[in-house]
């Protein structure tokens, strides 16, 4: 497999261990993945593969989007 895809699923990974934990934002996801090394652009892209799996929904509340686990 791919290196950049076994660094997504990773990153996947991390988002869905931190939604077992409860919702959070967008800045939290990506802050979140930050401090676990990975960029904002694996963040967008893992948070595509679990939405793809239908294992995340996001929603726009005002000017930020809420994400939690289905």
């Amino acid at each position: 497999m791919d290196e950049n895809c076994v660094n997504i699923g990773e990153a996947a990974g991390y988002i869905y261990r931190l939604l077992e934990s409860g919702d959070t934002n967008l800045a939290g996801i990506k802050n979140h993945l930050k401090d676990n090394g990975f960029d904002a652009q694996t963040a967008f892209m893992a948070m595509g593969w679990l939405a793809r799996e239908d294992k995340i929904c996001m929603e726009k509340n005002g000017g930020s989007w809420s994400i939690h686990l289905k």
